[in-house]
């Protein structure tokens, strides 16, 4: 069993986030989800990004290491998009880290100040053309090629939030192996 902290997306704590929380919990793990949007949720990710934009990206990265520091510290830190801002700068920066899951984005790990920390595993999923990790691309291949435990995944297609079951951007298909590996990713921690 493994200890997971997963951030959601700028849509908030979504009905398709509990969800995919509750696919790795059915698999053994304990998963902790904070809401960093003190139980708001948006229809669309432009209204979320309204939010975000306007509490600062600073802020919510705040809020999710503040949520962290009442949990383990020997945790897996996973993020949704914007989630993976508190879960990388959590994985790199946290002390007992145990690995990183980054989906839907990944930030320069310069962003945090830290080198990404040896023996700390991470995983980046994607869909190949997601015009917001587009962005995020080049990130996220240096990451991999400068962590010895690192792998990316793209899936095709567009879809950003293809995971959250909640949302029209769900892609099933990808959402399911996007669950699998990152279910065999836990359970090798």
């Amino acid at each position: 069993m493994t200890e997971v902290v997963l951030f959601h997306h700028a849509q908030g704590l979504t009905p398709g986030v509990a969800a995919f929380a509750g696919e790795l919990r059915a698999a053994g793990h304990t998963v902790h989800t904070p809401d960093l949007f003190d139980g708001r949720t948006f229809g669309s990710l432009e209204e979320g990004m309204r939010y975000v934009e306007q509490t600062g990206f600073g802020e919510i990265t705040e809020r999710g290491v503040r949520a962290a520091r009442h949990l383990p510290q020997d945790a897996v830190y996973a993020g949704l998009s914007l989630g993976v801002l508190p879960a990388q700068k959590l994985a790199q920066t946290r002390a007992g880290a145990r690995g990183a899951l980054l989906f839907h984005a990944c930030v320069p790990v310069t962003e945090f100040g830290a080198p990404w920390p040896a023996g700390v595993p991470v995983q980046v999923h994607a869909k190949e053309a997601d015009p917001f990790f587009a962005e995020d691309i080049g990130a996220a291949r240096a990451l991999v090629s400068g962590c010895a435990d690192a792998e990316l995944f793209l899936y095709p297609g567009d879809q950003h939030l293809f995971t959250d079951r909640s949302l029209p951007s769900h892609d099933p298909d990808a959402a399911g192996l996007l669950t699998q590996r990152t279910i065999e990713f836990l359970g090798s921690r």
